[in-house]
C-alpha cells in the first residue's frame, strides 16, 4: 500500500505551535475530498466509511474533519485505480501548487489556510481542470 500523505508527517515536524493540529488535515483533507466528490475513491473505502461520506456531501462534515476521521492518511487502499494513478502522478505538484491556487501567496504556510467551503471549491475548480488535462494526456498514450 502507499502512502500519499498522513497528517502526522505535518504535526510532528515544523508545524506551527500556534495552530490547532486540525490545521494538518486541511490541505488532504480538501484533495480527499475532491477524489469523493469525483468517485475516483475504492468501494472498501466507500463502504468503510460510507455515513461520513453522506455527511460530507450533505457538507455537514468537512473534508478535513473526514480525512481526520479517516486516521488522517490518504492511502492507495482508500482510492480506485484511475484514482490512486492521479493522485501518485499528481499529488506533489498538488501540494506545491497549493497557496497559489488559493491565491494565499502571503498565507504563512500551508497550515494557515482557512478551512472553508470556499477555499474547498477553489481547490476542486483546480483539480478539475489538471485532472481534465491529465486524462487527456493518458488516453493519447
Amino acid at each position: 500500500m502507499a502512502v500519499y500523505d498522513k497528517a502526522k508527517y505535518h504535526y510532528d515536524n515544523d508545524f506551527p505551535k500556534e495552530l490547532s493540529r486540525d490545521q494538518a488535515y486541511v490541505h488532504s483533507g480538501f484533495f480527499l475530498g475532491w477524489l469523493i466528490d469525483r468517485n475516483l475513491c475504492s468501494e472498501e473505502f466507500l463502504e468503510d466509511y460510507e455515513e461520513e461520506i453522506k455527511d460530507f456531501k450533505a457538507r455537514k462534515l468537512l473534508s478535513s474533519q473526514l480525512f481526520k476521521k479517516a486516521a488522517g492518511v490518504l492511502a492507495s487502499d482508500m482510492l480506485n485505480e484511475v484514482g490512486n494513478a492521479f493522485a501518485e502522478s499528481k499529488y506533489d505538484s498538488y501540494m506545491s501548487d497549493y497557496l497559489y491556487v488559493l491565491n494565499l501567496e502571503e498565507v504563512e504556510s500551508v497550515y494557515h489556510v482557512p478551512d472553508t467551503w470556499d477555499n474547498y471549491e477553489l481547490i476542486c475548480d483546480e483539480l478539475d481542470i489538471v485532472y481534465e488535462m491529465w486524462c487527456e494526456k493518458r488516453e493519447g498514450q
